[in-house]
């Protein structure tokens, strides 16, 4: 009897010691997840989050091959905390495009200062419209399967108890970052077009008719013409950045072209 509550006391330990490892690894993550992290959700849901995703991953992850002491416990935190900080930055630059995109947006079309500091973090209306609408689209597409996968197959890339080498995260995050803003113009592109466009136009009429007032006349004009840019390219807008945030998930530490 004695030995057989043993051996359930060593299977229970390795259980604990393998949950807790994942675990960390995941909370890291989900505290920078879209939508799952966001500053607007409690910390006991996201506490429920992470738990959820541990149950989920962690039968597919193999185990720590180090015992439970205490200096496995202080490294073990370290290093998976480490990778699951990384990830998540990782995938929440994509939210940091997003965002940009509004602003660049927003400021092109003199829409910049409407409800400006309305949400946690102060972006135009624009950007939050953006921001809302590609979180929810992300979540309707399956972030949180996705989310899971990455978690999985990031063991592959970085090992259990291991620290990533110091060059290759640095490439990585530049490149991140290089991607993430290149996203984020190509997103706005259209709007600083429209933006081009109408002053190019403006500075045509007043060199013809200097006295007609055409901020006047303009200023409706390219806030309509903004507004409906948006309504017009906001669903092509949101799939190719639901598309880029995908690639990303399948292989996170995959170069960037």
């Amino acid at each position: 009897m004695i030995q057989s509550l043993a051996e359930m006391m060593e299977v229970t330990d390795a259980m604990l010691w393998h949950g807790f490892a994942v675990f960390l690894r995941v909370s890291a993550l989900v505290s920078l997840l879209p939508a799952f992290g966001e500053q607007s959700v409690p910390a006991r849901v996201k506490l429920g989050i992470a738990l959820a995703f541990t149950l989920i991953i962690t039968p597919a992850v193999a185990a720590p091959d180090t015992a439970m002491k205490f200096d496995s416990i202080i490294w073990m935190s370290l290093t998976e905390i480490a990778a699951g900080l990384l990830l998540g930055i990782g995938i929440r630059l994509f939210v940091l495009a997003l965002q940009t995109a509004g602003s660049i947006a927003a400021q092109s079309t003199s829409l910049a200062q409407i409800l400006g500091g309305a949400v946690a973090e102060p972006v135009p209306a624009m950007g939050h419209i953006l921001v809302t609408g590609g979180l929810a689209l992300a979540v309707m597409t399956g972030l949180h399967v996705r989310a899971a996968e990455m978690v999985i197959l990031s063991y592959e890339m970085l090992p259990m108890g291991r620290l990533p080498s110091g060059s290759d995260v640095s490439q990585w995050g530049v490149d991140q970052i290089r991607r993430a803003f290149s996203l984020a113009f190509t997103l706005a592109a259209p709007f600083v077009i429209l933006s081009v466009l109408y002053n190019v136009a403006l500075g045509v009429i007043n060199k013809a008719m200097p006295q007609l007032m055409v901020a006047f006349v303009g200023a409706p004009v390219i806030t309509a013409g903004g507004l409906i840019l948006l309504c017009l390219s906001a669903p092509l807008l949101l799939s190719t950045w639901v598309n880029a945030l995908n690639s990303f998930v399948a292989n996170p530490l995959a170069p960037v072209p």
